[in-house]
């Protein structure tokens, strides 16, 4: 979807990614990763989604917090004009999840970013744009910031092919898993970056993920 493409092509495509989260786990890395949010901190806790697409993620985000009585307020970030109204036309309106248009590498909030997290997005940006995203998440972000993208691996390029996605989806899909990373990559990265290694975890989640966490 980075070229161009109708809105009614951009929103269905959006759809079939969210079903592609839902199948294969997703979410899962991203929630399991909040459970370890230290409690008693001050609410509500702003919580950012950079690249936040349809907003799914951020609908998961608003369930999970609200079965645990925590205290949020949610903005997705979104470079694509299309995302803000593909995701408010898919988010009940009581979630109270703010949709901004803007490139999430420059997004300055008027409120602190206490969590900054991101799903499938760094796969989509060049080296030296991942290391200027990692430092600014480093002095900006109160909390700590969580990043769920693909894994590079075979086996999972293969599985995802079998599968019949929307056919943008399919096609950038593969190409996505393509320029996927491994944990060498990230370790790189980060080191480019000078975050600290030790504070940083980088964990495999099955199927097909590879995702970077960090807790301040």
């Amino acid at each position: 979807m980075d070229g161009d493409c109708s809105y009614k092509d951009f929103r269905d495509c959006l759809r079939s990614l969210e079903k592609v989260n839902r199948w294969l786990l997703g979410y899962r890395p991203t929630l399991t990763w909040l459970e370890r949010l230290p409690r008693g901190l001050r609410e509500p806790m702003h919580i950012v989604d950079l690249g936040s697409g349809g907003g799914d993620l951020l609908r998961q985000i608003a369930g999970w917090a609200r079965r645990r009585g925590i205290a949020v307020q949610l903005t997705g970030i979104d470079l694509n004009p299309y995302a803000a109204r593909a995701a408010a036309e898919s988010t009940p309106k009581e979630l109270g999840i703010t949709w901004v248009t803007a490139d999430a590498r420059a997004y300055r909030p008027e409120k602190p970013m206490d969590i900054v997290v991101s799903s499938l997005l760094a796969h989509h940006l060049e080296d030296e744009e991942i290391v200027a995203l990692l430092r600014r998440m480093e002095a900006t972000v109160q909390l700590g910031w969580f990043i769920n993208d693909l894994e590079r691996a075979e086996w999972s390029c293969r599985t995802f092919g079998l599968v019949p996605w929307h056919p943008i989806v399919r096609h950038d899909g593969l190409v996505s898993f393509r320029r996927a990373f491994r944990k060498e990559d990230w370790v790189r990265l980060l080191s480019a970056a000078d975050v600290p290694r030790e504070a940083v975890t980088v964990e495999r989640w099955r199927p097909g993920r590879l995702c970077v966490g960090r807790w301040k």
